[in-house]
């Protein structure tokens, strides 16, 4: 895993594909001027980027979030987080009303 964001990594991959950065941004929705900062670990990908970004490039999201930096989310992740918060306070729900029905 990259402890910053790998910049080279990133240009050899658009060189092999003849990309530009200009494409790079554009396909994420972003300004140049934003990808800019993302080059000089100014700024983080989100997962949804890392995912636009493997398409892009053609290689796996994981190869990409890992040399985006240390933070770098890879695509799911987050879902599977989200997921567990829901069932955990689905479960404290259900435990305070089956609490609530033994007080009866």
């Amino acid at each position: 895993m990259a402890l910053f964001f790998d910049a080279a990594w990133f240009e050899e991959r658009l060189a092999e594909r003849g990309l530009t950065r200009r494409v790079m941004a554009a396909a994420a929705g972003m300004g140049e001027a934003e990808l800019a900062l993302v080059f000089k670990d100014q700024r983080e990908l989100s997962a949804e980027e890392v995912g636009i970004f493997a398409d892009l490039l053609g290689v796996p999201a994981a190869e990409v979030a890992r040399n985006a930096g240390v933070s770098t989310p890879v695509p799911g992740q987050e879902d599977l987080t989200g997921r567990v918060a829901a069932l955990e306070r689905r479960v404290a729900s259900l435990e305070a009303e089956l609490a609530r029905l033994k007080g009866r």
